[in-house]
């Protein structure tokens, strides 16, 4: 069976964290999401193309929020919200300027 392997611009598209693919290629290409893997470490992704795989943890600033996350799934489509939480498992979500959540 082959590994679930996708391109990094496709999951966060995916995951619905951006409205477009092309929007989520150029967050990655600003170097703004960091990945850590087993075995490799943590690395600062540059490139749209890199790969994302279950188990890979990222962080990136999302408005004025730190997201942490562990991809579960790289999924097959782009699909309705609650199937795009599925991709996924939250750590934090935190203020990034200490605000309070209302």
């Amino acid at each position: 069976m082959a590994e679930d392997v996708c391109r990094i611009d496709v999951w966060l598209w995916r995951a619905r964290f951006f409205k477009t693919r092309g929007l989520a290629a150029r967050f990655v290409d600003e170097g703004r999401v960091r990945r850590t893997r087993e075995r490799s470490g943590e690395v600062r992704l540059d490139k749209a193309s890199r790969t994302a795989r279950p188990g890979d943890r990222l962080v990136f600033v999302l408005g004025s929020r730190v997201v942490e996350l562990t991809i579960a799934n790289c999924g097959v489509r782009r699909g309705p919200a609650a199937e795009a939480r599925r991709l996924y498992h939250t750590e934090g979500l935190e203020p990034v300027d200490g605000g309070h959540d209302c």
